[in-house]
């Protein structure tokens, strides 16, 4: 069994996470054995309580943002969002053709396959989440997606259409394809939660949390705090100031 109270304190104290690390997963059945419903709820309010503690079950009947529904494959799109006509109401789209491309090509669970999704802090799991998201500063992700890359190497290629980035972004994404994602948020989230304007959202698959954390502790142990630290910056910055007197 995991220790999630010990990785949660990892990944907190690692690169200082000021929310809590939140552990996502699906069932096929709505569970009945004393977990609290979300009423009315969209996903993206769900994982803001989470992150402060809360832990919630959100259903396929009370899940309140139809894109969000489509995407967990809870529900069908509402027509106004297929054909682009909402995304141009909210000024978020010019072109509705745009807005519908967005829609057509936006990753979803498959319809009917599951009727609830659980969202609570990383440190009270006890079975396996299906994904871990986590919001905060830029910085402080970037670190977690280096962590990540330490495994293999490579580029990171990250997937967003700046529009679902909770639902789609940082869950379906990375439950899908089983690699880090990481969005700027949307208009939806930003909106609807309070999401900070400095921060962003990651997701990561359950099967690579062990090698991010293994990876985050080896970068805590030089490369985070001697970055943070802005010697190379200091050093520039008295260079110029002595070449200017």
């Amino acid at each position: 069994m995991q220790n999630f109270e010990e990785i949660n304190k990892i990944l907190v104290e690692s690169v200082g996470l000021t929310s809590l690390p939140v552990g996502l997963k699906f069932y096929k059945t709505i569970p009945t054995n004393g977990y609290k419903i979300a009423d009315d709820h969209r996903l993206c309010q769900l994982v803001m309580r989470a992150r402060k503690g809360e832990r919630l079950i959100l259903t396929k009947d009370e899940i309140s943002c139809p894109a969000a529904a489509a995407a967990l494959g809870f529900k069908p799109l509402p027509k106004n969002l297929q054909d682009g006509t909402m995304l141009q109401g909210y000024g978020i789209f010019r072109d509705k053709e745009a807005a519908i491309k967005v829609m057509n090509e936006m990753p979803r669970l498959e319809q009917g396959k599951y009727e609830a999704v659980q969202a609570k802090p990383l440190k009270d799991w006890e079975e396996n989440p299906d994904v871990i998201v986590i919001e905060d500063e830029v910085e402080k992700l970037m670190w977690l997606a280096l962590a990540y890359l330490n495994e293999e190497g490579g580029r990171l290629n990250m997937s967003t259409s700046i529009l679902q980035a909770v639902c789609v972004d940082s869950v379906v994404l990375p439950f899908k394809s089983q690699k880090i994602n990481m969005s700027f948020g949307c208009y939806g989230c930003r909106d609807a939660t309070d999401a900070k304007p400095n921060e962003a959202i990651l997701g990561i698959p359950f099967s690579k949390l062990d090698m991010v954390v293994e990876n985050i502790n080896y970068l805590k142990s030089k490369a985070i705090d001697r970055s943070r630290a802005k010697q190379v910056y200091q050093a520039f910055t008295k260079r110029i100031e002595e070449t200017v007197k």
